[in-house]
């Protein structure tokens, strides 16, 4: 079968590969790929990797390089094993990619994205989404309701990890929220604050492409270059007698960023850090002491969060599917996919492939 494999930095290759055994575990679901989004932590891999693809087998999965990418996407049900009752063959389904244990320390608290011991189909997995078939466990096949497309089904994944720092920051009705960056993630946490019920929302991006997509998708949001100086004014003039955000949310990953929020936020208000840094941050702690403000940090996502994340985009609350802006072939992987998304000039923020 095809598949789209990641072999180290610059060398993502499609190719053939055997396809699973049709012999599956009792626990064991057979899925057809339908699209799968590329991810940042794909683009890191495709960087600079291996990061977190494994060099040697995983302590967990035996998984190593050459991977099989893809952990966002939609799938459609092909087999089951004999214990499986979750799902059922020919339905389609979206797949939450996280393994762990379910029997250690954090397994026993239904906490599997903490496992130490964590893996992920399409990074650490025998199996990914940029394939033609993959194997996953019962729990990674989510039902998803009638109504949501192949792409709303595939762009879950993401959509967690936005939704999941909008809850760590507490955001609710009549809200003030910063969103520093608006890439894929950072445009996810925007239409999540507005569907938690935001009613303010001011977005910090520098990348004048981002700027013009994201007042696209969220005309509701107040967006700003941040290398204007302008930001400071922005808050204090939308915010009541200018104290600042109630919750700032950094999805960039950067020190500048998370320092930006912490002086737009309110005292006793939230910082959400939901972009991974690659590197140390330097902060300055006594502003954070004197505004005597909380700061979350967040990994992932709780897994129980697919079926909320069906209802909301279901329900029209929730149009994840705005942030997608093409598709494209498994063939044309690495120029319209990963090279175009890494284009500084570029005007894509997620792009999923069809394999």
């Amino acid at each position: 079968m095809k598949a789209v494999r990641f072999h180290g930095a610059k060398d993502i290759r499609v190719e053939d590969v055997e396809e699973p055994s049709s012999k599956l575990a009792p626990d064991d679901v057979l899925v057809a790929p339908i699209v799968t989004g590329i991810c940042g932590t794909d683009l890191h891999e495709y960087i600079a990797g291996p990061i977190v693809t494994p060099s040697e087998p995983h302590i967990y999965t035996g998984a190593s390089n050459p991977q099989i990418l893809g952990h966002e996407f939609s799938a459609k049900v092909l087999a089951v094993g004999d214990e499986v009752s979750n799902v059922t063959v020919g339905e389609r389904i979206s797949v939450q990619p996280l393994v762990a244990p379910r029997n250690d320390y954090y397994g026993k608290r239904g906490l599997y994205h903490l496992s130490p011991q964590l893996g992920c189909i399409g990074l650490s997995w025998a199996w990914g989404g940029m394939g033609e078939k993959a194997v996953i466990k019962d729990y990674n096949a989510q039902s998803v309701p009638e109504g949501l497309t192949d792409d709303q089904a595939a762009m879950i994944e993401p959509a967690a990890v936005a939704l999941y720092g909008v809850d760590r920051g507490g955001v609710e009705a009549g809200s003030t929220v910063l969103v520093s960056g608006a890439g894929p993630i950072g445009a996810l946490t925007v239409l999540s604050a507005r569907a938690a019920g935001a009613s303010t929302i001011i977005v910090s991006e520098p990348n004048p492409n981002r700027r013009r997509i994201i007042s696209e998708i969220a005309p509701y949001a107040h967006v700003v270059d941040p290398r204007s100086g302008e930001l400071p004014t922005v808050v204090g003039d939308l915010t009541e007698e200018g104290v600042g955000v109630d919750v700032a949310l950094e999805c960039v990953g950067l020190e500048a960023s998370l320092n930006a929020c912490a002086e737009a936020v309110r005292r006793q208000g939230k910082v959400v850090q939901v972009g991974l840094h690659m590197k140390p941050a330097s902060i300055d702690a006594m502003l954070w002491a004197l505004k005597d403000i909380s700061v979350e940090a967040t990994w992932c996502y709780p897994t129980q969060i697919w079926p909320r994340i069906g209802r909301m985009v279901a329900s029209g609350n929730f149009p994840i599917e705005k942030v997608i802006t093409s598709r494209i072939a498994a063939e044309d992987v690495v120029d319209k996919g990963f090279e175009a998304l890494l284009d500084p000039a570029g005007e894509h923020l997620k792009i999923l492939v069809t394999t």
